[in-house]
Formats: structure tokens, sequence, C-alpha cells
């Protein structure tokens, strides 16, 4: 048996030849370089000296992708110094090229997708204070959610998880279910979304639609419930409460806060004072979290909860035990429980908001660019008025950047329905009243959140 290595004509590749029908060819990809110039003997082959350099380091390594053959190569190789077996280069082909093709099969959705806007709200109150909205619901799957769907998928696909047929299972308030469904869909791969009863109509037939089955629970079951149905189906449980945080790329690679931080530097104030976002899984916080931190930026990091949800008293009381008893009627952020993914230490303030006040907010929002956002924007927004209008009165200017999360469509039988907001007792007046006031005069009253 021998092993010979070198390029193709074609491809610049490596080609390994193992025996008979045993072809494969694997991309080159880096690690640290090799600054010994080592030779690297492999048996039944000529030693190969690579390329590397004395005192490089891994930030050469974006330039250093343009030499095929500098730095040391990651194919499934085996050393001179590691006993050779035919199992050792024994590979599921069929297995790996589904893998392959469904990884450029994301890539390739991600290729042709545009960046979200930014759009620049004016507030006549605060002309020393820009506030901007990054407008995530024009994702194809229409929501935030869409980053993580993909950042999930590619997790368990580059982590051997995920194989041609997979069932996927998911608990979800709907908008990473539609998502995820999304990409399901785009692997041909079955689909189940469990979502907490009450979860809007609109969602639930928009995951029927794109191919998943739904399976109602209780708020507080459906985490455990997702578990069973995986072992019971044999498939993957994606858990975006638990793995958000990691799946997604928080030094750069085009995540949100990468996109953002971009799109802000030609703007009057081009770092902002702050950056509002909401708390769901706790992915989008750790990401732009550890990006400011990375970056090195003086950007502070406030992070908004409903009325029912845990995250705000765990931030103040440091109690990971804590636990809220009832669902939050905002879809798509707040839990019961303190989730995995929920980093604490990246975040600057959290601030508990009225779920009317979210709404009213939102509203009023639709009055000013046109359109209808979900309930969770209003969160957000709310929260940055407050902030603005700290900053108005402590002589500050600079500029506030928050996230449209997703198109209210998606709620017209719920925020959007009168009815639906009398039967949940919930009263608007008092805080659309504040919000119209806000605009004309940057002032706004400072609502003690003592909510749990």
């Amino acid at each position: 048996m021998a092993i010979e290595i070198g390029k193709t004509k074609k491809n610049p590749s490596l080609r390994i030849n193992a025996g008979k029908n045993t072809h494969r060819k694997f991309e080159p990809q880096m690690t640290r370089p090799n600054p010994q110039n080592e030779a690297i003997a492999l048996p039944g082959s000529a030693a190969i000296i690579m390329a590397g350099r004395r005192g490089a380091s891994h930030h050469d390594a974006p330039r250093m992708r343009m030499h095929p053959w500098a730095g040391i190569f990651r194919p499934r190789l085996v050393f001179a110094h590691q006993k050779f077996t035919h199992e050792s280069v024994s590979l599921d082909t069929s297995r790996i090229s589904w893998v392959n093709a469904a990884v450029r099969r994301i890539e390739a959705d991600f290729n042709r997708s545009a960046d979200t806007h930014l759009i620049h709200l004016p507030v006549p109150g605060c002309p020393e204070i820009d506030l901007y909205l990054k407008d995530e619901s024009v994702h194809p799957s229409g929501s935030l959610k869409h980053r993580l769907a993909r950042s999930l998928f590619l997790y368990a696909l580059c982590n051997g998880w995920i194989h041609e047929g997979t069932p996927i299972v998911e608990a979800s308030s709907g908008s990473t279910a539609i998502s995820e469904a999304y990409f399901a869909r785009l692997l041909d791969l079955p689909f189940h979304a469990v979502v907490p009863c009450g979860t809007s109509e609109t969602k639930l037939a928009t995951i029927e639609f794109l191919g998943g089955t739904c399976h109602p629970r209780r708020a507080d079951e459906i985490d455990a419930h997702a578990q069973t149905l995986t072992k019971a189906l044999g498939g993957h449980y994606m858990d975006q409460f638990k793995y958000a945080e990691r799946a997604t790329d928080w030094r750069g690679n085009n995540n949100i806060a990468e996109s953002l931080f971009t799109q802000m530097s030609l703007e009057r104030h081009p770092q902002p004072a702050w950056i509002v976002v909401g708390a769901g899984t706790g992915g989008t916080s750790a990401t732009i979290g550890r990006f400011i931190r990375y970056q090195c930026l003086g950007t502070q990091l406030c992070v908004v909860d409903p009325e029912h949800s845990a995250f705000e008293t765990y931030f103040c009381t440091g109690d990971a035990a804590t636990r809220c008893t009832q669902p939050s009627r905002i879809e798509g952020i707040g839990r019961p429980r303190v989730e995995a993914s929920f980093i604490a230490s990246v975040i600057d303030r959290m601030m508990r908001v009225p779920d009317a006040a979210s709404i009213a907010t939102v509203r009023a929002l639709r009055r000013r660019i046109g359109r209808r956002c979900g309930g969770s924007t209003g969160t957000n927004l709310w929260a940055a008025f407050h902030l603005m209008s700290e900053m108005k009165n402590a002589g500050q200017s600079g500029s506030i950047v928050t996230l449209i999360c997703d198109g209210g469509e998606r709620y017209l039988g719920t925020y959007y329905d009168d009815a639906w907001l009398a039967n949940a007792g919930l009263e608007l007046e008092p805080f659309t009243a504040q919000v119209e006031q806000f605009f004309e005069t940057g002032q706004i009253e400072q609502t003690p959140f003592s909510f749990r």
C-alpha cells in the first residue's frame, strides 16, 4: 500500500492513493504554520518541505492562504510516527460527500443573500443623538433567527451530528423554528418544532408551509419534550438554548456585530454609545458583547427582558436557579429559566420592559416607518428611548443601535388585534402617550420595572 501526495493538473489539492479505489481529494486547510520548515515524512512517500516561516503566527493565516503549500495541511493523513493501517484511511465517502454538499448549499444560500439594512430613525427631540434600527426581518426566513439557524446547522454538520435523512428537532417560540425549517427544507431533512401553546397561528402555518411538523406543549415543557422526541425519532436536537452562544463565530466572519459596526463606519457617530438587544437564547447578546471586547470598543451593551422572564432577575441577583412561572407574551424573547447560552458577564446593563410598553412602542413605530414589526422590536426601542433620554439629560451626544427582530405580519392576531389586547388585559394608552412625547421632547418617564 502506498500513499502518493502531489498536485493534479487541474486542481492544486492533495491526492491520496492508498490502494485500489481509494482516491480522495483534500483541499488544503491551514493551521498554525510550521516555523521550522520541517520535513514531514509520510509512509511510502518522499519527505515534503512545508513552506512555513519562522515567527509566523495565526494572524498571517489569511495572507498565507494565497500560497497553497504554505503551512501545515489538515487532511486525514497518517504521519510517520503513527502506525499506518488500512482502517486509518477507511472513509464513508457517501456520508462525507453529503455533508460537504450540505455545507456548500448553506454557504451558497448565504452568498445569494444581501446584508440586512441599517435604518436611521429620526427623533426630533434628540437632535444630537442618532438612533438606528438594523432590520433583521429581511432575511429569507423573515427574522433575526435566520443567522442563528444557519450557524446551528453549520455547527451540527461540522461536528458530525447531522447526516443525510437525519430528523431535526427544535424547541422554539416560533421564529427560530421557521428559520430552521427553512434550512431543513434546503437540505431535504425532516423537521419537527416543539412550540409553546399560544404560538401565533401565522408562525405555525409558516413552519408547516416549509415542511415542518409542529408539536405544541406548555412553555415549561418544550425542552423536555424536544429531547424525548429526538430520541424517539433517532434525530438531532438543535437545542438553540444550549448552543446559540458557541455556534456563531463572535470574532467576526460577517456575524451581526461585525456587520453592524461596518455599516456604522460612515455615520456621524460611528461607534455607538449603546447597542440594545433582547434575550431569547442569549446568543445575540453573547456575540455582540464578546465582539465589543475583542475589538476593544467603548460601546456598551444593554439587554432587555419582557415581564415574564428569568434573565433580568438572574443578572441582578446571580441566582442561576431563578424561575418564572408565567410564559413570556413577547414572542422570541424571555425564558422561564436561565439558559446556558445567556452570558451575563458580557452585558453592561439590563432593563425589564412592560409588555404593554413593548406593544405600544411597536405600534407607534409603524406610524413612522410605515411597516409592522414584531413585539420584541418594541421592547428594544422602549429601552433605547430611555437610554437616549438619559444621554440627553447628561448633555451627551452619540448614537444607539437596536434591532428590528421580525415583521409584524406574524402577529396580526395578537399585538395588532385590539380584542386580543383587551383579553390579555394590556392597556397601551399610557405608554403610547409617553412614546409620542419622547419623539417630540426627547424625554420619557423613568418607569421602575419591578416585574418578576
